[in-house]
């Protein structure tokens, strides 16, 4: 690890992270090309690592790297990539698992031939079953969950691919959305509650099958969308054509209601529902529910953008940029060895004093997590002058850690689970903080009948979870601290 008066994160990121985010193509000459361009639309999703594996009807050939997805592919790269069908998987991880083991598509070679699995989720049962299988002789070669997967499928008997991976995924509990490939087939599963998006699309030139995480990439794919994936189901795309199968019990829809909040593009649809027009819907809201008398409304680049729309909107206020975002920061960056002064929100973001001095603000922003970050950006503004700054937030006060895909810190390092509103207020500096109830989000994003997951601001869990309540979510190994 870099010594950390030498090299520290570009930013304190306070912000949620979902883990991944899976790209599938069949039946299109440049499927891995495709495949490049569907990972690079959900590069939001993950920047820690990337991968493709491409089939030609016969073998899978696989690339791998650290780094961002235009990082890791060149077209040296994509040339080592042949056939008509490809998946590929854009990752997030924790510290200890940022390595080029854990990097996705696992692929493997058993005795029906070759397989290959990118993985959007977490597995709550992954240390029970994996304990089970190293009894049993299984070694392990990653951090990850999804080699669970994996093993659990090379115990299955039978000659159908869907059918083995139907039982294989009958034994683990928590989300998922697959994207798989063998030598002839593309698969695509998502967990029966559906906590993890996943869409169908279909290519306009060539008449093949995409499977994606998000509609932004069939977009940028040049596919057009059929329609999401349901809680459950598990489709077959073959040269055949598509089979969709129902191998498990319906539980009932529970997806991640952060998806709307902040993990998704704006630009997609995930559901029926449009990412963008649900945060405006989600910021006036916040309007009616926090009204301020101020001046103008500010968001926190870029997650706070629509909402701060819709809550100047709904309020009649101006809708300013008054915070700057540099976009082209990395994980890192150096430090001067100079003290005093919070580099690690300035690199990032820039305060503009000839919009705020004197100004009554309302800041917006998606959530609050550790509120560290929240603190600086407020003092940020409070330094260009600004007279009083609002703080409101798209989300509900974030009270658990999650358990089904979303990197977040324990319970105890939650700021909302350790103080009241009123004390939070009060640690980030604000003159006044709002957030918008879990009735009012759900009215913005198409009504409680939808099902969500929100245990992160309910406390209620949809599935039993691995150590308690208190507990980090899971990791397989002890992360190296």
């Amino acid at each position: 690890m870099q010594n950390d008066n030498v090299m520290q994160h570009a930013v304190d990121d306070d912000h949620f992270h979902d883990e991944c985010g899976v790209v599938g193509v069949f039946g299109h000459p440049e499927a891995a090309n495709l495949t490049y361009l569907g990972l690079y639309a959900l590069q939001h999703r993950g920047q820690e690592s990337a991968g493709i594996v491409s089939g030609d009807g016969g073998k899978l050939f696989v690339q791998r790297g650290m780094g961002r997805v235009a990082d890791v592919f060149g077209l040296e790269q994509i040339s080592k990539l042949p056939g008509e069908q490809a998946i590929g998987h854009v990752r997030y991880s924790t510290a200890g698992g940022s390595e080029l083991r854990n990097t996705q598509p696992i692929f493997i070679n058993y005795r029906h031939g070759a397989f290959a699995v990118g993985h959007n989720g977490n597995l709550v049962n992954a240390v029970e079953l994996r304990a089970r299988l190293e009894r049993e002789g299984a070694i392990f070669h990653t951090d990850m969950d999804t080699e669970v997967i994996v093993h659990l499928l090379a115990r299955v008997p039978g000659e159908d691919a869907g059918a083995r991976l139907a039982a294989a995924l009958q034994q683990v509990s928590g989300a998922y959305s697959l994207v798989c490939l063998t030598e002839s087939r593309l698969i695509g599963v998502r967990d029966p509650m559906g906590f993890r998006p996943l869409v169908l699309g279909r290519l306009i030139d060539s008449g093949g099958f995409v499977l994606a995480s998000e509609t932004c990439a069939l977009d940028l794919m040049g596919a057009e969308f059929v329609r999401d994936v349901e809680p459950g189901e598990l489709i077959v795309i073959s040269k055949g054509g598509i089979e969709s199968r129902k191998p498990f019990a319906s539980v009932g829809r529970r997806m991640c209601v952060f998806e709307y909040i902040y993990f998704a593009r704006p630009d997609s649809v995930l559901d029926g529902i449009h990412v963008y027009s649900a945060r405006k819907r989600i910021g006036q809201a916040l309007a009616r529910l926090h009204p301020r008398d101020a001046d103008m409304v500010v968001p926190v680049p870029d997650s706070g953008v629509a909402a701060a729309m819709g809550y100047a909107e709904a309020s009649g206020l101006p809708f300013e940029l008054g915070l700057i975002r540099n976009h082209y920061v990395g994980r890192t960056f150096i430090q001067p060895a100079q003290r005093g002064r919070d580099f690690g929100v300035k690199v990032k973001l820039n305060a503009q004093p000839n919009i705020l001095r004197g100004k009554r603000v309302v800041l917006v922003d998606d959530s609050i997590v550790r509120g560290t970050t929240s603190a600086k950006i407020v003092s940020l503004v409070r330094a260009a002058g600004a007279r009083e700054v609002h703080f409101v937030v798209s989300a509900p006060p974030t009270i658990g850690p999650c358990y089904y895909g979303i990197d977040t810190p324990d319970r105890s390092q939650l700021i909302a689970a350790q103080h009241s509103i009123e004390e939070v207020r009060k640690i980030i500096g604000a003159d006044s903080l709002g957030y918008i109830t879990l009735d009012a989000l759900y009215e913005a994003v198409g009504g409680r009948g939808q099902g969500f997951c929100d245990a992160c601001f309910s406390d209620d869990y949809p599935l039993p979870t691995p150590e308690g309540h208190g507990s980090r979510q899971l990791h397989l190994i002890k992360e190296l601290r």
